[in-house]
């Protein structure tokens, strides 16, 4: 999946207002921690301490142990750190302590195994992991999170950084181990760089369909699904439904209408649609539902 580096998972980190612009100050710090779906089924970790890393030394953003499924923060964002007041200043690194961790792996027959890191004990009750997930010294030094532009200056006041996590290629099968391993392809790159896509679907004339049955999805240009498919809904009621897109790359995207199954649909403009994002700007999609069968 595509985001700021051709990535399936997010984290949002965002720098709230600073005490001080200058240098010498300090600045409010949340992260809000985002994730997006693969085959894998659930990809659970336990974050046992958050830490930026400046020319001054290590700065301990919390140490209050989370243990969250990334897989289930596809639209929304977990709360991971908030309004922390730390040094302003130049920063090069963003950690992330994980202690332990667990996938759970689609079989492909209706059935699931579980590969867990040495001595993790956040299983699902009656859940025994029949095979390893390697961490490679995450409890130790920390998964080191690079800053895209090399550095990260915390002067103003707000700044707010996306980093990216690819599940596709952050879990790795070693056929011959029977085991997992968990190799994170994960960078940062600020959030004024995204975009995202505001979609509104009803009915024409003389069609009944009931739109809240559909789901709308997003794909990138080589048809990779970007998160998980979204009921629209109409919130105040004038038959108008909607769903929103966010945290996306500049880049080509294309829009899709899933109908209930036995359900056909016919869709103007027809889909998929292609949308462009762009920095900073939510595109709009406008689709009409003209027949229904």
């Amino acid at each position: 999946m595509k985001r700021l580096i051709a990535a399936a998972a997010a984290a949002l980190v965002a720098f709230g207002s600073a005490c001080d612009s200058g240098t010498s100050g300090t600045t409010s710090l949340s992260i809000l921690l985002k994730d997006a779906p693969d085959n894998i089924k659930s990809a659970v970790v336990t974050i046992d301490e958050v830490n930026l890393v400046g020319s001054d030394g290590v700065v301990v953003l919390t140490g209050d142990p989370t243990t969250v499924d990334l897989l289930t923060l596809a639209t929304d964002a977990l709360d991971l750190v908030t309004d922390v007041s730390i040094p302003s200043g130049s920063y090069q690194q963003l950690r992330f302590v994980i202690s332990g961790g667990y996938i759970e792996v689609d079989n492909g027959d209706g059935t699931s195994t579980f590969y867990a890191s040495e001595g993790y004990d956040e299983l699902p009750d009656g859940v025994t992991a029949t095979g390893e997930l390697q961490m490679p010294s995450f409890a130790q030094s920390g998964l080191k999170v690079n800053m895209a532009e090399g550095s990260l200056e915390l002067s103003g006041d707000q700044e707010i950084l996306l980093v990216d996590f690819d599940v596709r290629q952050s879990f790795g099968h070693d056929a011959a181990g029977d085991r997992w391993v968990m190799h994170p392809v994960i960078t940062g790159g600020e959030l004024g760089a995204t975009g995202g896509v505001h979609v509104t679907i009803r009915n024409g004339t003389g069609v009944t369909f009931a739109l809240g049955t559909a789901t709308l999805s997003l794909t990138d240009m080589n048809g990779t699904p970007i998160g998980t498919p979204l009921t629209p809904t109409d919130g105040d009621g004038d038959g108008v439904f909607e769903v929103d897109f966010g945290l996306l790359a500049p880049g080509s995207y294309r829009v899709l209408v899933n109908p209930p199954q036995g359900v056909t649909l016919t869709v103007n403009p027809a889909v998929p649609f292609l949308v462009t994002v762009t920095s900073g700007q939510a595109a709009e999609v406008g689709l009409t539902v003209t027949a229904a069968s």
